[in-house]
């Protein structure tokens, strides 16, 4: 219908722009996160949810890992999908769409996956709330959800919701993709505290200007390490890894 056209448009959109320069300058920096973040998270069975254009699980060593897509993101066919030359030239491991599930409703049992990732996923979901619940279901107690998404509270935000009062009035100059809402990193946290998640470690990153070309972008580099150091909550994107608490129950004895 033409509901999942425009959640395919959407998401090839989010797709083209990471292949722009401030795209790839993003997506090296949550890359880099993924790999430190799962590569010593344990277990059987993991899976990521979209955006195949990043591996989130190529550093973790569990035996069973699948790669899911939505229909709206299926769609999209291969363009949305790394190209063998692009693996070869990143070390990336094979993708193979295993998978063509709905993110709220997996096709997995109840509390049988150790980790999921969701790279962007929430802000793509037509209702995130439900996408969250469906982790909870599907994620064994103590098991870990890896979150990256863009960070509204930053330069790019700010440039974005400009973008967005001009386009009202017929300008079209947004400058990050066109995906809906984007999810601030305390509201989020909100959410996975009412679900039981307690949130182990949280970064932001990419403090640099909203600029197109990737000679600004250089120019600015020393922007990131002053970042991280003085206006840390500011950056454009943020990454977070939750564990699922399960409270024990003790029984009253007669």
């Amino acid at each position: 219908g033409s509901g999942s056209k425009f959640m395919s448009d959407q998401i090839i959109g989010l797709h083209h722009w990471f292949a722009s320069a401030p795209g790839r300058y993003l997506l090296e920096w949550e890359q880099a996160r993924y790999d430190e973040a799962v590569a010593d998270i344990f277990g059987y069975h993991s899976l990521q949810l979209g955006l195949p254009v990043l591996d989130g699980l190529r550093a973790n060593r569990m035996p069973h890992r699948w790669l899911a897509l939505g229909a709206a993101e299926a769609a999209g066919g291969p363009s949305i999908i790394a190209s063998d030359a692009e693996r070869a030239c990143t070390g990336r491991r094979r993708h193979v769409v295993d998978l063509l599930a709905d993110p709220v409703a997996l096709p997995f049992a109840e509390a049988s996956l150790d980790l999921v990732v969701l790279p962007h996923t929430l802000e793509l979901s037509v209702d995130p709330h439900a996408a969250l619940r469906e982790v909870v279901r599907v994620l064994v107690p103590e098991g870990r959800v890896v979150i990256s998404g863009l960070n509204p509270a930053s330069l790019w935000g700010l440039r974005q919701r400009r973008a967005r009062m001009y386009q009202r009035l017929g300008g079209n100059n947004l400058y990050l993709p066109d995906v809906g809402e984007f999810i601030g990193y305390r509201r989020l946290r909100d959410w996975l505290r009412l679900l039981s998640f307690e949130v182990e470690t949280a970064h932001f990153g990419c403090y640099r200007p909203a600029v197109r070309t990737a000679p600004w972008l250089e120019r600015f580099g020393w922007m990131d390490p002053l970042g991280e150091k003085w206006w840390p909550i500011f950056g454009a994107d943020y990454f977070l890894v939750a564990v699922k608490r399960v409270h024990g129950m003790r029984l009253l004895e007669p």
